[in-house]
């Protein structure tokens, strides 16, 4: 396999009956992925091979972001989409302790249910987390991914409900977080963007990559995307104070 993840941006083919069935059904969707990776992994697969994906839906297309260390579109059904797979290994190279950087992640943040005295022992239920909760959450994590952050937009995302016989009941709450930080850690950072953050993995949770690089000269026009790489980091000026719209933990509001 790869020394470094490869990432592989598939614009989703709308018309496809495998993608309108993968939109509906987040099980079959994670089968699908699934499909890329190599066979004969053991019990354990999307873990052997590090595979975490995103979907990310405009108005006018939807986009399925796939991370493994290895991966072979060739096996996606027919007509499921237009892919370009690239290495990660320029971003890890570009990663240094001071570097200022953009973010995006679909997270499901969830505690662990206390119980009383006499239950120890037990596994208390798994409890998702919202609002203020969900934020502390997402920064304590963030903090042990090697990330110093500075601003975080929360966005509800549509919950992931496994469907199918042999498939878990819960749902799974999911919330995007856009925003900025500074690198703190490369080491730690790079590791967690190889095993990804939190629960709900197999349901789209976890993947700390945005939808694409953006420069001071990018052309937003939606046909000019497919040519942008995939890249976790656009660099900016922490010095500077020019934040998106969110939630500025660097002065203290929030």
């Amino acid at each position: 396999m790869n020394d470094h993840p490869v990432i592989a941006r598939i614009r989703l083919n709308p018309h496809s009956r495998d993608v309108q069935r993968d939109l509906r059904d987040a099980t079959q969707m994670h089968r699908t992925v699934m499909r890329m990776v190599p066979d004969n992994l053991g019990d354990a697969p999307r873990q052997q091979v590090g595979l975490l994906y995103r979907l990310e839906e405009t108005d006018t297309f939807s986009t399925l972001l796939v991370q493994a260390a290895q991966l072979d579109p060739a096996r996606l059904p027919t007509g499921y989409g237009q892919t370009d797979v690239k290495s990660l290994a320029p971003m890890f190279t570009a990663l240094c302790k001071g570097l200022g950087v953009r973010y995006r992640i679909v997270l499901n943040p969830a505690k662990r249910e206390r119980l009383p005295l006499g239950e120890k022992g037990k596994g208390g239920r798994i409890v998702p987390l919202s609002g203020a909760d969900a934020d502390q959450w997402w920064l304590r994590r963030a903090t042990e991914a090697g990330l110093d952050l500075h601003v975080l937009t929360p966005t509800s995302m549509e919950p992931a409900r496994p469907r199918g016989q042999d498939a878990p009941r819960m749902r799974h709450s999911l919330i995007r977080y856009d925003g900025t930080a500074t690198v703190t850690d490369p080491h730690a950072l790079q590791n967690a963007v190889i095993h990804g953050i939190g629960r709900g993995k197999p349901y789209g949770a976890g993947l700390l990559i945005p939808p694409h690089t953006t420069t001071a000269d990018d052309d937003t026009d939606e046909e000019h995307s497919e040519r942008r790489d995939v890249c976790m980091v656009r660099l900016w000026d922490p010095k500077a104070g020019v934040l998106p719209a969110g939630v500025n933990y660097a002065k203290g509001e929030g």
